[in-house]
């Protein structure tokens, strides 16, 4: 499991933090928002373990924040800096006075999700970012970052649709348990779904076209199941 990382996100845009706030939390991080530089300068001397700063701050900026964090007494807190001014300028000043990483918006939030995980990983020991993954004929499936990589080709990334994905999670949290296409239903469409149950059938036959080794039994009249290499 995810060790419960705490993380300050410094972030005046309302919608942004809010938006970021839940993909954080999603990974079992204890997440704080400040608004303002201010306040997230009044607790820098509790700090967590990774700070996400806007540069761009009503009050204190964030380059006098890592300033401040930087000459504290427990300094050497991993920094990504985020703003939307001029990128090359941003990142180098950023870098120099000390920051770890630096994203420019507009940016997706899984891009700061894999950029904080790698951070924290880095900094804290990748003992203590271990995630639980499940190998099923050399295909190696992590439920938390929602990956599937194809280790007989290179450790390939696997393109996967969201219901692609979500069903392939779903039939191998238990492998060889048969699963009714209505249970299917119920976990990958949810339960006020009123569709075709072919949709079942066709999501099943696009996962086996896209990871072709995947033992992916058809029980007939019943539903499916994945079978162990």
């Amino acid at each position: 499991m995810t060790t419960a990382y705490t993380i300050y996100l410094v972030e005046d845009e309302e919608n942004l933090s809010g938006v970021l706030k839940p993909y954080m939390e999603k990974e079992g991080w204890e997440v704080t928002v400040f608004d303002n530089g201010t306040e997230a300068l009044e607790a820098k001397e509790d700090p967590p373990h990774l700070w996400v700063l806007d540069i761009m701050l009503p009050g204190t900026d964030g380059y006098q924040i890592l300033k401040e964090i930087r000459s504290s007494k427990k300094g050497e807190v991993p920094v990504i800096f985020i703003s939307a001014r001029d990128q090359d300028l941003d990142r180098v000043l950023g870098l120099e006075m000390g920051s770890d990483d630096y994203l420019a918006k507009p940016f997706l939030p899984q891009e700061l999700i894999i950029r904080a995980k790698k951070l924290l990983s880095r900094i804290y020991g990748e003992s203590q970012t271990e995630t639980r993954r499940t190998e099923v004929n050399n295909y190696y499936i992590d439920p938390e970052a929602r990956t599937v990589t194809d280790a007989e080709n290179n450790d390939t990334h696997i393109e996967l649709t969201t219901k692609e994905m979500d069903l392939i999670l779903l039939l191998t949290e238990e492998v060889g348990k048969a699963l009714s296409r209505e249970d299917i239903i119920e976990h990958v469409w949810g339960e006020n779904y009123f569709g075709s149950e072919r949709a079942v059938d066709d999501v099943v036959r696009r996962v086996r076209k896209k990871m072709p080794r995947i033992h992916l039994e058809t029980l007939y009249g019943y539903g499916y199941r994945v079978l162990p290499s």
